[in-house]
């Protein structure tokens, strides 16, 4: 039996978790692939800046660290109310909130797998009891895994497609009638660059193919909804440093790319608060590449 969404209070402290992540291509939030038991330092909440004011609310899957977490922080400093839905990083999450809380704040964890459809409607319905609205749903979770096509199992086949595509098209679903009744509404996923060219992909294969299959239905979504106020955008970063890879590897990733430099995860969330603003209103199924010019 699937276990239901449930809202994490933290009342009590949550286990710590591991922090490990992919080398390379940190286009959003990896899962970490098991609990650590080990004992590490609660880091401090973030100080920003106290919040504006913005009667918006936000629905961040993968929130929790890395793009997701950048990206919270940023609306919640506009004033957004954030509800981050997470599977395993219970602390980080707690963390986020307690950051966000800090400066007078609205937002939520909520752990959820929202690969599976009844979780991830009761997700979008938990989120509009409690704000009565979601304006934005922001797709940044998408773990994945390095393995040979060859060598791929039908389980890692399957959990590629199930964790990167099938919850962007359960959590629109979800969110479209709210913002169709509202007249008004966003809808952000995050792909990979080179999704669009199409290339040979030995090792990444699967990921890869769900990633390109986000654009598509990026731009489905954005021909069926944009006649009700709703645009669909993707982003589709290149190599950002979302903490997971050593600076020695960072300082060899950024002699690949023609800007001479690696991302931040605040270029991502840069990059999503223009894509929800009023003035971007027209763009609809872009995706834009966050690459410095790599994969191009």
């Amino acid at each position: 039996m699937i276990p239901p969404v449930v809202i994490e209070e933290f009342a009590e402290e949550p286990p710590e978790e591991s922090q490990e992540g992919p080398p390379e291509l940190a286009e959003e939030t990896p899962e970490p692939a098991e609990e650590s038991t080990e004992s590490v330092e609660e880091p401090a909440p973030e100080l920003l800046e106290p919040v504006q004011s913005i009667d918006r609310v936000a629905l961040i899957t993968g929130g929790a660290r890395g793009i997701g977490r950048a990206v919270a922080l940023a609306l919640a400093a506009q004033g957004w109310s954030i509800a981050v839905c997470y599977r395993t990083s219970s602390r980080d999450a707690m963390t986020l909130t307690e950051s966000i809380d800090a400066i007078g704040g609205q937002s939520v964890a909520i752990r959820a797998d929202v690969s599976d459809p009844r979780q991830a409607e009761d997700l979008v319905q938990q989120v509009e009891t409690r704000w009565e609205r979601i304006d934005a749903l922001i797709n940044c979770a998408g773990p994945y895994h390095r393995v040979e096509i060859m060598s791929e199992t039908a389980e890692g086949w399957r959990e590629m497609f199930a964790n990167n595509l099938d919850p962007v098209f359960f959590l629109a679903q979800a969110v479209a009638p709210g913002m169709i009744n509202r007249k008004w509404g966003r809808i952000i996923s995050f792909s990979m660059a080179t999704a669009d060219q199409l290339t040979a992909q030995p090792g990444l294969t699967a990921h890869y193919i769900a990633k390109a299959g986000v654009l598509v239905l990026t731009r489905t979504l954005a021909r069926v909804l944009a006649p009700h106020g709703i645009t669909v955008n993707a982003i589709s970063p290149g190599f950002v440093d979302s903490g997971s890879a050593p600076s020695t590897e960072l300082n060899t990733m950024g002699r690949r790319i023609p800007a001479g430099y690696v991302g931040t995860v605040d270029d991502a969330a840069s990059a999503v608060q223009f894509l929800l603003s009023d003035e971007a209103r027209y763009v609809n199924g872009a995706n834009i590449h966050l690459s410095g010019a790599w994969g191009i």
